[in-house]
């Protein structure tokens, strides 16, 4: 297995080393049987040149290349793996179940078992339902949203990604403008932003969708302001609609109750996935008392949103993060990388801003036309063995150590090396 990518002698990437490799036999055998190769945010085509497209396996806090080059990853999944990839607990929890079933003529014990974690954990929650992906719990909200108050406006942040259906993707191919014919848009955290759509709303107000904080692709992150959290909370109060946040991304990494607690404002409706099975597919909805009854009406199903094995997985999943404090570890890790690439940064004499909770960094440059800064920056890293993205929140896992925060930051020296020669 070769350790990291090699450069060229002077400090520079060296990056010719998918040149007939193993993944470009790959990008070009998709290429003849899948659109484009690849789909969505996943397509290393939209990153900068190096970026290999196919992994071959992840242990703890590192991930393997079709080519044998290993990384330290900072991706994690695009945040499923919470407490690392291959969890030695999740397995076990996983496979126990596997053995038993996983697709069955109905759901396991395991469903009421992780239903019941979920409402003992989650202040907000009084029950639980379970889907796949993100989008299939937005979009469940979003529907419940409406089928309990039997109104159909949403208010929906501008720029903000809750999934990729018509009625909420980034992407308007295939979309009708029926399809968003009752969405509202608002700016994160702009109170009077927010007052205006209610009154655009009006009487027609089914619920606002939140994301835990904004991070939007390529922008500076923001956390919620206890001001703007509360301006929400009450204008559903008044209204009698529904508080709906999306805790797809940010789940059970900020606070182990739910993302905005420190805030002491709690949601009606909230959307999880990615991180709540460390890395198997499911998803779930979790609800106040008033949305239960609308919530058994409901008809919202797939052939798989019963699956066993990923309800064991989640449920060993929150067994380490409530015994471990994961958030409390992320934090403390994602603050010392925060305060080592500013200290790095001011070395080199270079103006790098870094926004939103530590636990899910984002490393952006100032002036930074085209991404030139921040591609060189994240190549250069990936050279030295360090998987950084140059434009989306990154994700640290409860198997980083202390150790691999500095491993990081001594990739990066050769990162702002390469942000200064330009």
């Amino acid at each position: 297995m070769v350790d990291d990518i090699s450069s060229d002698g002077k400090g520079k990437p060296a990056l010719d080393h998918l040149i007939n490799s193993e993944d470009t036999a790959l990008r070009q055998r998709a290429l003849r049987v899948v659109p484009s190769g690849m789909w969505g945010h996943l397509h290393a085509a939209k990153l900068p040149e190096g970026y290999p497209q196919f992994f071959a396996r992840g242990e703890g806090a590192h991930l393997w290349d079709v080519d044998g080059h290993r990384y330290l990853d900072f991706m994690c999944s695009w945040g499923p793996n919470l407490l690392g990839h291959q969890n030695q607990e999740v397995e076990e929890a996983a496979e126990r179940q596997r053995r038993m079933g996983d697709c069955l003529n109905g759901p396991a014990p395991v469903m009421v078992e992780l239903a019941e974690r979920l409402v003992e954990t989650l202040p907000a929650a009084a029950w639980a339902m379970f889907q796949k992906n993100g989008t299939d719990a937005t979009t469940t909200c979003a529907t419940l949203a409406r089928a309990a108050t039997g109104r159909r406006k949403l208010l929906v942040a501008r720029g903000a990604y809750h999934g990729a259906v018509p009625w909420c993707s980034p992407s308007l191919v295939g979309v009708t403008s029926e399809d968003r014919a009752h969405l509202v848009h608002y700016r994160f955290n702009d109170l009077d932003s927010l007052a205006q759509a209610v009154a655009e709303a009006g009487d027609d107000l089914a619920g606002i969708i939140a994301s835990a904080f904004r991070h939007d692709l390529a922008q500076d992150q923001e956390l919620p302001s206890p001001a703007f959290a509360r301006a929400v909370r009450d204008a559903c109060d008044a209204k009698g609609a529904a508080l709906i946040l999306d805790e797809v991304r940010a789940g059970f990494r900020l606070h182990a109750g739910g993302s905005w607690e420190t805030l002491g404002v709690r949601p009606d409706l909230s959307a999880w996935s990615k991180a709540i099975g460390n890395g198997y597919p499911i998803s779930a909805v979790t609800g106040a008392e008033w949305l239960r009854e609308a919530a058994s009406r409901l008809f919202v199903t797939g052939s798989f949103w019963c699956g066993a094995v990923p309800m064991a997985a989640a449920l060993a999943t929150l067994g380490v993060v409530l015994r471990d404090d994961v958030p409390g570890q992320l934090a403390r890790l994602g603050q010392r990388l925060r305060d080592g690439l500013a200290a790095g940064a001011q070395r080199h004499g270079i103006a790098l801003r870094q926004s939103g909770p530590p636990q899910m960094p984002l490393v952006l440059f100032d002036d930074d036309i085209g991404s030139r800064k921040g591609d060189a920056f994240c190549v250069a890293m990936l050279a030295h063995g360090v998987y950084f993205h140059p434009r989306h929140n990154m994700f640290l896992s409860a198997a980083h150590t202390e150790a691999d925060i500095d491993t990081a930051l001594a990739a990066a020296e050769h990162g702002f090396a390469a942000v200064a020669s330009l």
